[in-house]
């Protein structure tokens, strides 16, 4: 994973795990009847905007850096089969190229002899 997604990964995790405990805690306020249990629903639900803008911002920042960079991706078994493929056709052709090589030298040596 980049770095710049990286980032904000680690920040929308913060995020997100802060917002729970303070739904958590917003849930026990409430459940105890404490005078704290409203302005803790309140920026729970605040909190919850931020999460989602958070898990936005990684989506967001993972699709500008693959535009920018490029998908870093790893071959699949498909493309290591073609390139199978294609190193076995190089070989034939380069072995087929020294076979040719060396009739024609045999022959070149013959036909001076005559």
């Amino acid at each position: 994973m980049p770095d710049p997604v990286r980032r904000a990964a680690v920040r929308a995790v913060l995020i997100m795990s802060l917002t729970i405990i303070q739904a958590m805690v917003a849930f026990l306020c409430t459940l105890t009847g404490s005078w704290l249990a409203f302005p803790m629903v309140l920026s729970s639900v605040g909190s919850t905007v931020a999460a989602t803008w958070s898990v936005l911002d990684v989506w967001v920042t993972r699709q500008v850096w693959n535009q920018r960079n490029g998908v870093v991706s790893a071959p699949s078994s498909s493309a290591r089969q073609l390139r199978r493929e294609r190193r076995r056709a190089r070989r034939a052709a380069r072995t087929a190229q020294r076979d040719d090589a060396r009739i024609r030298r045999r022959d070149a040596g013959n036909l001076s002899r005559a």
